[in-house]
């Protein structure tokens, strides 16, 4: 039977962020997210289910993936905004391009998670 619990996990959406680093900029990259990212995200109550980098070739020196879970879409958009007027991020932006932009691009779906997943 399910519960009120269980119908609120189903609602909830997973952002699942690419981002594809400009050439040799991975490791900055992680450390902005490291140094500066995550902790504002935990700040703006963004829920970082995990970060991973590929493995394999070619997307193993340049790529940077990972997953936010949000209440909805709607609640999406509204974090990301309060996080792009953050002065905090504003200023570790700035300093991690001193030497040129880090990312190139990045690919975003919302995900609904299955009735069938396991729990996160």
């Amino acid at each position: 039977m399910a519960t009120s619990a269980d119908a609120a996990s189903q609602k909830k959406v997973y952002e699942l962020r690419t981002y594809h680093t400009n050439e040799g900029k991975l490791h900055a990259l992680q450390a902005r997210f490291r140094e500066h990212t995550h902790h504002i995200f935990e700040r703006l109550g963004m829920k970082v289910v995990a970060y991973w980098i590929p493995t394999t070739a070619p997307a193993a020196n340049n790529t940077l993936i990972y997953i936010i879970e949000h209440d909805s879409e709607a609640d999406a958009k509204q974090k990301w905004q309060t996080f792009i007027n953050d002065p905090t991020w504003k200023t570790a932006y700035q300093t991690s391009i001193k030497d040129g932009a880090l990312v190139d691009s990045i690919d975003v779906v919302f995900m609904q998670k299955t009735d069938f997943s396991p729990e996160l």
